[in-house]
């Protein structure tokens, strides 16, 4: 932990929406160096959804340390950084492959899922965690066509990859979903972003029902404050500055310390956890 940025005092900064990893100050941790893998999951084939930067990105390295072959999907205008990601990948020896695909719209989520199942012969964990968000300080600022961009990538996408992929993920598959703590504790600037985080969190209760009697675990972690080019990306400036220092434990956390909580969902040592949400949030609740 003494290696990591300290990001109890993020300063103010903006970034071009989607944002880049280049650009963010402090720069976070991914796990590229501090992660130690254990072969949890050793053989495993998984697809991350927005696995170029962030959570995507430090689950999608945090995988393949864990001796999993890793497909990841991201926006085209973030190939860089799925570049990076996948170049992590096969540094531990594992099959890493990118997907450049915008997935608003159902055909887009068939193909992904087609690709990502030919590409690594099959799939044991979906991790849906593509996501927009995009703040305003009032309601009536929120453009109609974002709302509908926001419920579209959350959530429609969860459930169209979902639909496509159960077959796959049959007798023992795990399915990880990213809500937020804004499902429990909602902003007035997410006001669209944090209904589509509690739309998942009812998804995953029910799809844990129906898919559990296929032998495959649904589950969902609910980050808190974590540092992301996501953040200055699609907020001001002033709300940029001091991200997180409001938890319990006084910052915003890193991306890998979200990992953690993916591994062990993904992994056996999860085999009779599903419809649970498990909070990565520095001391917020979630229930």
């Amino acid at each position: 932990m003494s290696e990591r940025a300290d990001l109890s005092s993020i300063p103010a900064q903006e970034q071009e929406w989607p944002g880049s990893l280049a650009d963010l100050d402090p720069r976070p941790d991914h796990g590229e160096t501090s992660w130690q893998g254990r072969g949890r999951l050793t053989g495993r084939r998984a697809l991350v959804t927005g696995g170029d930067s962030g959570i995507g990105r430090a689950t999608a390295i945090a995988f393949a340390k864990e001796g999993a072959d890793v497909a990841i999907a991201h926006l085209p205008q973030e190939q860089a950084d799925a570049d990076d990601t996948v170049a992590a990948i096969r540094a531990e020896g594992r099959k890493g492959v990118s997907f450049a695909t915008d997935l608003r719209e159902h055909q887009a989520n068939v193909e992904l899922a087609d690709h990502a199942v030919s590409a690594l012969g099959g799939l044991d964990v979906l991790v849906c965690n593509a996501a927009f968000q995009m703040s305003h300080d009032e309601l009536r600022e929120f453009p109609p066509d974002q709302v509908r961009r926001t419920f579209e990538t959350n959530v429609f996408s969860t459930f169209w990859l979902v639909h496509e992929l159960a077959p796959q993920l049959a007798d023992g598959g795990s399915i990880v979903v990213t809500t937020s703590v804004q499902a429990y504790q909602p902003s007035s600037h997410l006001v669209d972003y944090a209904a589509t985080k509690a739309a998942l969190t009812n998804m995953v209760v029910n799809l844990a029902q129906e898919l559990g009697t296929q032998g495959t675990r649904v589950n969902a972690v609910a980050p808190g404050p974590i540092w992301t080019p996501l953040i200055p990306a699609t907020m001001s400036a002033d709300k940029v500055e001091g991200f997180g220092s409001d938890v319990p434990l006084g910052r915003a956390g890193h991306p890998v310390e979200v990992a953690a909580a993916y591994v062990f969902l993904a992994s056996d040592e999860a085999s009779y956890v599903s419809g649970t949400v498990l909070g990565v949030t520095g001391g917020k609740p979630v229930f």
